[in-house]
């Protein structure tokens, strides 16, 4: 139903990014940033509408990966955006690529398994190909935010050059050989039962709508068989990415704000970075309880993982890279609470998508791990 809320899907992107425009670099009064937080929830609405667009066309996983991979580029144009105007602290994208982790493979999967289940009791999903992307982003998160904090080259929790080096490396490669296999050689791992398996984006598949027609996201709610034209696919590929850049832009104006009232509140200056990867993950979180609506447990494990993935194997190499130009050294590590809950968020994912089927209880244990991070991240 989100689709019909959404009347001006040209519109509010674009005036969006005229308020990004306006109020960039300004403080904002109380007024103005009530109208900005309006702004961005709308323009989520419209970003996540023109995603299913693009997604419904390309069909699975491919469509997943096309927003999970959008919004961490902009995510990673964020951090290294704040790192640069020197307001972000050392550890900014631990921080930022931590809350990420547990957004994803805790809230989106549980809020996801508790939507499906209360529909079908229990829901069921591929375990190859959840158990493959698990794997994958366990992979990366203890090489890229485990083991700086014990090895010894380097004091505290960071990387020496080389070893910094040597994890963007296999950050990507490893997110790259993931893609791969994802949409390629074992594409079917990453399949709900019902969906095609021969969709392609053809670009000479052009259906004219004629010079008066208005293109639309597609309502999959109500038609789930209709599938968009390569006109309104292209169309809602480019609104898509205004939206994201509006989203993430208005997110940057916000946080000053958002800062403000974590300090006055008494919270550690580290829930900026989790609230913030809130917003920037809006999108995915709001396609991912669709999907889990119709009962496509498998496209919001997609979104869930490969979003987490991305975050990953995408942030240490832009950190590798950036980390040339900025003073002093870039806190990767995790401290002890935060290793914990890692390993706690990897050990009951491990139960969830071992036997390919899961119910209430493990959408609420999920659940109780992201509300654990938290409440831990404003009380550590």
């Amino acid at each position: 139903m989100v689709t019909r809320l959404v009347r001006l899907p040209v519109s509010i992107p674009v005036a969006a990014l005229v308020l990004l425009v306006l109020e960039w670099g300004r403080e904002l009064p109380s007024v103005l940033s009530v109208l900005t937080a309006v702004v961005l929830g709308a323009t989520v609405l419209v970003g996540v509408s023109h995603a299913e667009t693009v997604a419904h066309r390309v069909g699975e996983p491919l469509g997943s990966l096309v927003l999970a991979v959008a919004v961490t580029v902009i995510e990673v144009g964020l951090i290294l955006s704040i790192m640069a105007s020197g307001k972000g602290s050392s550890s900014l994208a631990r921080d930022t690529v931590f809350a990420a982790v547990m957004i994803t493979c805790n809230g989106i999967v549980g809020i996801t398994l508790v939507i499906a289940a209360l529909r079908s009791r229990v829901v069921s999903f591929n375990a190859e190909g959840s158990g493959s992307a698990l794997a994958a982003v366990t992979t990366l998160a203890v090489l890229s935010l485990v083991l700086p904090t014990f090895t010894t080259s380097t004091p505290g929790p960071t990387f020496s050059s080389t070893q910094l080096v040597f994890s963007a490396v296999t950050a990507v490669s490893v997110w790259l050989l993931f893609v791969l296999v994802q949409t390629g050689r074992n594409r079917d791992w990453f399949l709900h039962d019902d969906a095609p398996d021969d969709v392609i984006v053809l670009p000479h598949d052009v259906e004219d709508d004629g010079p008066g027609d208005v293109l639309h996201p597609i309502e999959s709610d109500d038609d789930p068989d209709h599938r968009p034209s390569a006109r309104e696919t292209w169309s809602s590929v480019v609104l898509l990415v205004l939206s994201l850049v509006a989203v993430v832009g208005l997110a940057k104006v916000l946080s000053p704000t958002i800062e403000k009232v974590v300090v006055d509140l008494g919270f550690p200056i580290t829930v900026v970075g989790v609230v913030i990867a809130l917003l920037v993950l809006l999108p995915e979180t709001v396609t991912a309880i669709r999907s889990a609506r119709r009962g496509q447990v498998q496209t919001s494990f997609n979104l869930a993982y490969g979003s987490a993935m991305a975050s990953i194997g995408l942030t240490i190499p832009a950190i590798a890279l950036a980390s040339v130009w900025f003073a002093g050294p870039v806190e990767l590590g995790l401290r002890s609470v935060e290793t914990v809950l890692l390993a706690l968020t990897v050990g009951v994912s491990i139960l969830t998508v071992s036997p390919g089927r899961a119910g209430l209880l493990q959408g609420g244990l999920h659940l109780a791990v992201f509300a654990g991070f938290l409440v831990l991240a404003a009380y550590p």
